[in-house]
């Protein structure tokens, strides 16, 4: 009997200590979160810090670093076999490099070109095309880029020269090599432009995490590329800047210019970080390289060769 006396009080002593069922609302502690809950949370945050992409602190791509293009789409947007010189004349037998450029050899040659436009041509109007054959054949005086003009939007960011992108959450610039050109993009649509300007006027804002920019109120005088390839006064550029990877991203740009064009059409090409240790944007101030070319004719002495 003791000793069922005994095993009784011990149940009822544990069944004393066991936790209780609190049926009260002001004491219930708050749930947990659900587990599935929290996954959706924090995926978002999982996927921009699993994606390789570099980001600034309020989570969208980090542009800032020196970039260039390692393809030759300055030659021809569109596709187009070599060919011996940029400025040919007529031969005996098929046009040959001009007097000016002939003792360049191969150096003035240009390569062939793979062609970074949608549909691989573009498309002019009719009446349009005679113009652009007719700047590919004065290529050597046409050239924007020859005279070191500065060579406009989307030119500047396929030349065989580097830029810099200078980021942060208030502001986007642009730091190109090649005639010291540069970029302010506004992050607030300032309107139209006040009047045109080689590197025109840019406004940008992100779709997600492309950063889009549109370029309005372009000099009519840049050229697309070496082919001649051309634009009125009417240009608008719609650029799209993709992060691919830590080191390289996808370039877009949309061409409108009802003067010129039956349609809008864009180019597409990849653009890579320089990776080179201690590398710096290069200064490639050329007005200097060309005075003599553009100018030299005015030099003192020469006033009767000028009739002047």
């Amino acid at each position: 009997m003791k000793i069922q006396g005994l095993l009784l009080a011990l149940a009822v002593f544990i069944v004393g200590c066991s936790p209780a069922e609190n049926t009260s609302t002001d004491s219930q502690p708050a749930p947990a979160p659900a587990p599935a809950a929290a996954a959706v949370e924090a995926a978002p945050a999982a996927a921009a810090a699993d994606d390789g992409i570099p980001r600034t602190p309020s989570g969208r791509p980090d542009f800032n670093g020196i970039w260039q293009a390692l393809m030759n789409a300055n030659d021809n947007l569109e596709p187009a076999p070599p060919k011996a010189a940029y400025h040919l004349v007529p031969g005996d037998f098929v046009p040959v490099p001009g007097p000016e450029v002939v003792a360049m050899g191969a150096v003035a040659s240009v390569p062939a070109s793979f062609g970074v436009v949608d549909g691989g041509t573009i498309p002019y109007k009719p009446e349009m095309i005679a113009r652009r054959d007719e700047n590919r054949e004065n290529w050597l005086t046409r050239d924007p880029e020859i005279k070191c003009y500065m060579p406009g939007v989307p030119r500047a960011n396929y030349q065989p020269h580097p830029f810099q992108i200078f980021q942060s959450e208030s502001a986007f610039f642009i730091a190109y090599s090649f005639a010291g050109a540069v970029r302010n993009v506004f992050l607030e649509d300032p309107g139209p432009a006040p009047l045109d300007s080689w590197m025109g006027q840019s406004y940008g804002y992100w779709d997600g995490d492309t950063f889009v920019v549109e370029v309005t109120g372009i000099d009519d005088r840049t050229w697309f590329d070496r082919a001649g390839n051309f634009h009125s006064y009417e240009l608008k550029v719609t650029e799209r800047w993709t992060m691919m990877s830590e080191n390289h991203l996808m370039y877009e740009a949309t061409m409108e210019d009802p003067q010129v064009f039956e349609e809008p059409w864009t180019i597409r090409l990849p653009l890579y970080r320089r990776l080179e240790e201690g590398y710096e944007l290069p200064q490639f101030k050329c007005v200097e390289f060309v005075e003599e070319m553009m100018y030299g004719k005015y030099r003192k002495g020469r006033e009767d060769e000028l009739g002047f």
